[in-house]
């Protein structure tokens, strides 16, 4: 038994030695360019299949093809991609979106790539560069993980890399070359990806998918490092590999016994999991794929065009028709993701996992074999299937709500994995499964035209999902998820229906896939499959319905047309190159056409202006909108507030506000801060504060940068909760109500940085706000608008082609538009002329008038001392001082001085 247990130690310390290599080039990669490197696993599998080509297929010795390998082709792919790849993603400030589908469509081009030029068969005559012995594996592992940790803490290469990892423009401010620093990252990151595929390859399989997959797993070590640790990966990686080969030598039995076996032979899956949804994550910064300017119309007539593609398989046959039957299925999958992502903003690279899941529970209900159900007709048994496996979209739905970015991106992919390796690949559950086609459309035209017809409702859900007051609140949310929530938008539920949404979709076109083949094939469904799919409706457009189509026409008809991989590689080309046309290939053909157009106009003579003008007069001011579509709102600045329809503002700042025929309008309840205390990673940024917000009245908080006004009104409107204290709407108690729910209780608030939503139009932006807010008040838009002086031709107008004046009343109008009690304006001054902000204070003034109550942070004194009624003075987490603007603003002019 001893015996036993250190022969299975000596494997497991291999398999973790392999394990810890990819966790140091991930940390330091990531370290040095914030860039988690999807594609460590595709450049590990490229590099060992170079080392196999060098000595086996061309006969070069070990030595001299290991060289080459890890010392210039690892390193110089490295280098490759960070100067071709994410410098100018990063030159370009793109969003984190971008570098992470960047680096998913690296690992999707390099296996593409891969089976291109080596095919898709499995390899196991790649040489052994290091002998089976673990202890040789571990020696080298161990020595890469010290001395990069020597170099990170006493070099000073290593103090650069740390200032450009705290602070990259600051470092460079400070003569550090950050370019370099990155590049030497990425070289070293790809070297350990080369050095770990050379030592696994010998004892793997060395195929274009399973390798970078089986690396990618492993992801789990770094994650649980929290991406800065090399101690704890290293340790991490070998106390799972023992683990995991210790684990082998039990034999379970019972029901659950081939369960227990799956997770004992994939304990770095499991581990993957527990990092990725229950340790404390990591990337949390926003990494939306959203769309930077507005929605680009689909051309006219390209419906149609689809269409007549659509109908025109139905005069194939044979093989033809046979690959056809694929293109609608695969569509809807991608519709999923139209959904998920292009809607709703939420990065998922674990719809594959419910596509597989549509075509599992469809096969074993068709076929009798689902535990407590009868056998039912393909047809009931594919809906039954979507009904079954939407709920499960709340596993991937459920981690979206408090994660974002590279931490949802994990947790997604992680549910994918865990999926394929605990279910599709074991054969309790799919073994002996065969699935056919409902009973009248078993040939292949009779199929594909219900296929159409299953499209047809798929469509039809996606663009409802997409239109009125549902669409607008999931474009909210993905264009600018804080700002929808202080809207009135319930984000958590939203996530969950987009989630929800996407698993039926993915699960309706993954049982269609499967009818179509007639047959279920977990490799159909594994999770290089899900991250492909992802990268393909990204780059054609990720909130077009028409480009997850082209792309299901795509990867169908490449792959079955050319050689495997031919897709892949295509979709990774596109991918990689997201960050010059991040709307798709679309938005850049049409950028570049208007680019090239002449911009020659066509002139009038004398004759020819003389006889318009007595045709129709010239009008300056719609010619001035043409040629200035930014200043298309109009007017002036808006000179005074008009009343609202049948109100008056009688009543002054502190007198009762009342209505149009003398009866007394409803007293607003104040907002009461008590003993407020907050913290951000063991710094105090509010210490003991209390104040109230009373009804009728500006109160303003002035004081210098740091001194806790933005977290105070974080913990105000619901975007953070305090660590002690209490905040109360009247008498209710809201501290523990989220943003949302407050909004909908009348706290409407503004953002410093614009929060408006750019894919939107002026008055969706504004609608946004009356539908989720307060009162659902039908003539609210208009007013708002009116009031706002947003009701000319601006309204039409998408809110990213405004300036920031204009932006700025946006984002007003729709705070107000909701008929708030309570209204938080943080700097509405900011980036605003002299007469815009004239404007802005009729505003407040009324709306105070009419028994609003407004709080305002603001750095303009001279706008608080017109404007406020009380005016508190923070500084250092407290306030300091509070009274009327004449005897406390001294006191703030001279802290912000010395500041």
């Amino acid at each position: 038994m001893s015996s036993l247990t250190y022969d299975l130690t000596l494997a497991g310390l291999s398999v973790g030695s392999a394990a810890a290599l990819t966790g140091v080039g991930l940390i330091v990669t990531y370290r040095a360019t914030g860039v988690l490197n999807f594609a460590h696993g595709a450049i590990a599998m490229v590099c060992a299949y170079a080392l196999r080509s060098c000595v086996v297929e061309w006969g070069w010795p070990l030595w001299a093809g290991a060289t080459v390998t890890l010392l210039v082709l690892a390193p110089g792919i490295g280098m490759v991609l960070e100067r071709f790849v994410f410098r100018p993603l990063s030159v370009l400030g793109s969003d984190p979106a971008q570098t992470l589908v960047a680096s998913i469509g690296v690992f999707v081009l390099l296996v593409g790539g891969a089976a291109l030029l080596w095919g898709q068969g499995a390899r196991d005559d790649a040489p052994e560069l290091v002998p089976a012995d673990p202890w040789g594996q571990l020696a080298v592992a161990l020595l890469l993980a010290a001395g990069v940790g020597a170099v990170i803490r006493w070099t000073r290469s290593g103090r650069e890399l740390r200032a450009v990892v705290d602070d990259r423009e600051l470092a460079v401010l400070g003569g550090i070359d950050a370019d370099r620093v990155a590049a030497a990252g990425w070289a070293f990151g790809s070297f350990t990806a080369g050095l770990t595929g050379v030592l696994l390859a010998p004892y793997v399989r060395l195929d274009p998918y399973g390798m970078p997959l089986l690396v990618v797993e492993v992801v789990a070590v770094a994650v649980a490092a929290r991406m800065r640790s090399l101690p704890v990966a290293v340790v991490t990686a070998l106390a799972v590999g023992v683990a995991q080969s210790q684990l082998t030598r039990l034999h379970p039995s019972g029901w659950g016994a081939p369960l227990l076996q799956a997770v004992g032979t994939n304990l770095f899956v499991v581990a993957l999991l527990i990092a990725a949804l229950a340790l404390p994550r990591v990337g949390t910064r926003d990494a939306l794929p959203r769309t930077a300017t507005a929605h680009v119309p689909t051309p006219p007539g390209a419906w149609i065009v689809a269409a007549v593609l659509f109908l025109l398989p139905l005069g194939f046959a044979g093989p033809d028709l046979h690959t056809s039957v694929q293109v609608p299925a695969l569509g809807v999958v991608l519709l999923s993701l139209v959904v998920v992502t292009g809607r709703g903003g939420q990065i998922s690279l674990g719809q594959a996992a419910y596509a597989g899941l549509g075509a599992l529970f469809t096969a074993l209900l068709a076929a009798g074999r689902f535990p407590g159900l009868p056998r039912l007709p393909e047809l009931a048994a594919l809906a039954l299937a979507v009904v079954l496996v939407a709920p499960l979209g709340l596993l991937t739905g459920w981690p979206a709500i408090t994660r974002q970015g590279l931490a949802l991106a994990l947790a997604t992919f992680a549910v994918g994995v865990g999926v394929s390796r605990f279910v599709f690949a074991q054969p309790y559950a799919t073994s002996g499964l065969s699935l056919g086609r409902p009973a009248g459309f078993e040939g292949d035209r009779a199929y594909y035209v219900l296929e159409l017809a299953l499209l047809a409702a798929a469509l039809l859900t996606t663009w409802l999902l997409r239109r009125g007051r549902t669409g607008r609140a999931l474009a909210a949310m993905r264009d600018h998820e804080s700002g929808a929530a202080a809207a009135g938008v319930p984000v958590p539920s939203l996530k969950l229906l987009a989630f929800v949404c996407g698993a039926a979709l993915a699960a309706l076109g993954g049982g269609m896939l499967g009818m179509g083949l007639r047959a279920f094939e977990p490799a159909a469904y594994d999770p290089v499959r899900g991250l492909l799919w992802f990268a393909a409706v990204v780059v054609l457009g990720a909130d077009s319905t028409l480009g997850a189509l082209a792309a299901a026409a795509l990867l169908v008809g490449l792959d079955a047309g050319a050689r495997g991989g031919v897709a892949a590689a295509l979709i990774g080309v596109l991918a990689v190159l997201v960050g010059r046309f991040p709307g798709g290939p679309y938005e850049a053909l049409r950028a570049a056409a208007v680019r090239l157009r002449p911009r020659r106009r066509a002139t009038l003579t004398a004759l020819g202006a003389q006889v318009r003008g007595r045709l129709r007069p010239v009008d300056r001011h719609a010619a001035a909108q043409r040629r200035d579509p930014a200043a298309a709102d109009g007017a002036e600045p808006p000179q005074g507030p008009p009343a609202p329809d049948g109100e008056s503002s009688a009543g002054g700042a502190g007198g009762t506000p009342t209505a149009a025929d003398g009866r007394v309008r409803p007293q607003a309840p104040a907002l009461t801060a008590h003993h407020l205390q907050a913290r951000y990673d063991g710094f105090t940024a509010l210490d003991d504060v209390t104040l109230t917000v009373p009804p009728g009245h500006v109160t303003a908080i002035v004081g210098p940068n740091g001194a806790g006004k933005s977290t105070l009104f974080h913990c105000l409107a619901g975007t953070h909760r305090p660590a002690r204290g209490q905040v109360l709407l009247g008498a209710r108690d809201i501290t523990r109500l989220p943003a949302h729910a407050r909004t909908r209780l009348g706290i409407a608030r503004t953002f410093q940085r614009l929060a408006v939503f750019p894919s939107l139009t002026v008055a969706e932006n504004v609608r946004v706000g009356a539908e989720q807010g307060r009162l659902q008040d039908p003539s609210a838009v208009e007013r708002a608008l009116r009031l706002l002086s947003l009701d000319g031709p601006v309204r039409s107008l998408p809110a990213a082609a405004l300036p920031t004046g204009t932006l700025r009343r946006v984002e007003l109008a729709r705070a107000l538009a909701g008929s708030p009690r309570v209204l938080l304006l943080d700097e509405p001054a900011a980036g605003l002329d002299t007469a815009e902000v004239t404007a802005l204070a009729r505003i407040l003034e009324a709306l105070a008038a009419d028994g609003t109550a407004l709080l305002v942070v603001e750095h303009d004194l001279d706008l608080v001392a017109d404007l406020a009624d009380t005016v508190h003075v923070m500084n250092a987490g407290r306030i300091v001082a509070s009274g009327p603007p004449d005897r406390v603003l001294d006191a703030a002019r001279s802290q912000e001085n010395t500041a």
